[in-house]
């Protein structure tokens, strides 16, 4: 892609959500900085799976400051259904140069890794993960129990399931070709992602080993000082799920 078509290029930004009434408002104002400063088209897609807090009305009312699209779920189905939700949209809308990136609404992920994983993708690479085990990376208020339980995830997968260019295999903060995702959809169609727990990260990223990619890393800053409320994650129960899809994996089912 050359200087004179990037303007033109967009990047859709996936976000689900449940209940997150207290931080999506800054997560979208982050956003709109991010896009202005460096110069990029942000369009969001906000998944409300069914939250039972005032999520969408604080979506909607900051409308203003970016193009945001509002799917909302009646009931909460679980993340990987809204993470599939938003990414078919964003397959849909986006155009053949675009870029679709999906992170928190949380407010534990930051912005301005998006820039650097644009890039990244315009360099050489078809999909970047925002990781924890890169040079740079912090993590500010993490449990840990759940800093343990994600790095020996990730190092299982790494031994099982090896990606040139990947050691942070369960963190949701990543960036893809729209084209690679619309293969991706094209390839698999209704088995895209069928985990309903956060465990679809590594799903999604098992199913996109087999389309010869190249992937890479940016490093996370992964800030949960500034979350508000508790996690949705379960921690174990999502080990678990995790462990169980491995095995289902390795077992070829």
């Amino acid at each position: 892609m050359n200087s004179s078509e990037a303007p033109h290029r967009s990047v859709y930004v996936v976000l689900p959500a449940y209940n997150e009434a207290s931080n999506v408002g800054a997560v979208l104002r982050a956003l709109a900085r991010t896009g202005e400063e460096a110069g990029m088209i942000f369009r969001v897609i906000v998944v409300d799976d069914g939250s039972r807090d005032s999520t969408a009305d604080v979506v909607r009312s900051h409308a203003s400051l970016l193009p945001i699209i509002l799917l909302q779920h009646p009931s909460n189905l679980g993340l990987g259904i809204a993470i599939r939700d938003g990414l078919l949209k964003a397959v849909d809308l986006a155009l053949e140069g675009d870029v679709i990136v999906t992170m928190d609404a949380d407010d534990t992920h930051t912005p301005s890794a998006i820039v650097d994983m644009v890039r990244r993708i315009d360099q050489d690479c078809d999909v970047l993960v925002a990781s924890r085990y890169q040079r740079g990376s912090k993590t500010i208020g993490v449990p840990l129990v759940r800093r343990i339980l994600s790095r020996a995830g990730s190092l299982l997968v790494r031994v099982l399931f090896p990606i040139e260019g990947v050691r942070d295999f369960t963190c949701g903060y990543r960036a893809y070709r729209a084209s690679v995702l619309r293969q991706a959809v094209d390839r698999y169609r209704a088995e895209f992602i069928t985990q309903e727990g956060f465990q679809c990260m590594v799903d999604l990223l098992l199913k996109l080993r087999h389309m010869n990619l190249r992937f890479g890393e940016v490093p996370l800053v992964l800030r949960y000082d500034r979350k508000g409320g508790k996690s949705k994650m379960k921690v174990f129960r999502t080990a678990c799920g995790t462990l169980i899809l491995l095995c289902r994996r390795r077992l070829g089912l």
